[in-house]
């Protein structure tokens, strides 16, 4: 009896024993580090891929025209505040003048002198070619008296005298008026001067526009050349947008683009593509671009305002065409994992032109028709046991 009685302990504890290695056994195959991980599959397909690229921009001014004074000076007056409209040749300040409306006055004098000596210097020399000519004929008719004998040496030598003695006049005369009129130039250059002077104290815009900045108020000191008001055409607003520079093959002039202001959400506007820059941001490793409105909205945008800007490229050649979440790196090397009769294959691939929608291109590496893997719970090796699922929590459809 007491035989029997061990008997069935140790059938008791070896039925125990096989529930838990069976419990284990069954916790390792499912929860386990033996558990397949699951993973959503698709088949490598061929067709064309239209790629696109996406940017962030800022909303710019073409052309911006910074009005300020051409000298250092004082502010007196600005006529316009920000967000009006002006007109091309409207005076939209003034700069103290100081003393140049007494210094225009002092040269508006000066310059009725010179040509009061003009005209002094016009009638002396009329007098002094009346003398001339006057001294001339005596002096011809003493020659002829003396060839007749009628008159001595000494007389008509002294009627020669007179006569060069008339044209040494004359020509001092004709060297005062030549002088005369070169001050009366230099006196109307100088109120010429002037008067340039003071008309670049007024702040005239040079086209039409509206005010984008006032930069300073009445009463403020500016240098030369620091701009008081800048006028900017919203007609001409654009955008400088950057794009990552492994996706800009194919970027060019003239393609169109979408745009979503970040002050207008859910509107999208019209664009294209004006000019791509030729020089780059090296450090951002970024192309720019500038892509115009078409047509520009109502209201413009405001300057500064931040938009996306998504831009189709050309279609490219059919090839085989995968999803980026599918592509994964292995000792350095990009690739995609291959299932091969339910094991894992690492497929090393050559990436081409991606579209916004996910899909890249495969030129070199698979063919169409392979079942590869898109999304996995972790990480996976040749040795991975795997169980392939519809969808994945948090997984993309």
């Amino acid at each position: 009896m007491r035989r029997l009685s061990i008997s069935r302990r140790v059938l008791a504890l070896g039925g125990v024993l096989a529930i838990l290695l069976g419990l284990f056994v069954w916790v390792a195959l499912r929860a386990g580090p033996l558990t397949p991980v699951r993973v959503t599959a698709a088949t490598v397909e061929r067709h064309e891929l239209s790629p696109g690229l996406f940017g962030i921009g800022v909303v710019e001014a073409r052309y911006t025209n910074r009005i300020g004074p051409t000298a250092a000076g004082r502010l007196a007056r600005i006529d316009v505040q920000v967000g009006e409209a002006v007109q091309a040749g409207q005076v939209l300040g003034e700069m103290d003048p100081v003393d140049l409306d007494e210094r225009s006055r002092a040269q508006q004098a000066a310059l009725g002198r010179a040509q009061a000596g003009v005209l002094a210097a016009e009638a002396q020399l009329q007098d002094l070619s009346a003398r001339r000519a006057f001294a001339e004929t005596q002096a011809r008719r003493y020659e002829q008296l003396r060839a007749a004998r009628s008159v001595s040496d000494e007389a008509a030598e002294a009627r020669r005298q007179e006569w060069q003695l008339a044209e040494a006049g004359h020509a001092a005369a004709r060297a005062n008026l030549d002088a005369a009129r070169q001050e009366l130039a230099r006196a109307r250059a100088d109120r010429e001067g002037l008067a340039r002077q003071r008309a670049n104290l007024k702040l005239v815009a040079p086209a039409a526009g509206i005010v984008a900045v006032r930069a300073a108020d009445p009463g403020t000191t500016v240098v030369a050349g620091q701009a008081v008001v800048e006028i900017i055409d919203p007609s001409t607003l654009w955008l400088n947008v950057r794009f990552d520079q492994l996706r800009t093959s194919g970027l060019r002039a003239g393609l169109p683009a979408r745009i979503a202001l970040r002050s207008r959400a859910g509107e999208s506007m019209r664009g294209k593509v004006a000019r791509v820059e030729p020089v780059a941001d090296a450090v951002t490793e970024e192309a720019l671009a500038k892509i115009a409105f078409d047509p520009i909205s109502q209201p413009p945008p405001a300057l500064g305002e931040l938009a996306q800007v998504t831009i189709a490229l050309p279609a490219r050649p059919a090839v085989p065409v995968v999803h980026n979440a599918s592509i994964q790196r292995s000792n350095g090397q990009a690739g995609v994992w291959v299932i091969d009769d339910g094991a894992l294959r690492f497929a090393p691939v050559r990436l081409g032109a991606s579209d916004l929608d996910g899909h890249v291109e495969v030129p070199e590496g698979l063919k169409e028709g392979e079942r590869i893997v898109v999304y996995s719970e972790r990480a996976l090796d040749a040795r991975t046991r795997i169980e392939i699922v519809d969808q994945l929590a948090g997984a993309r459809r």
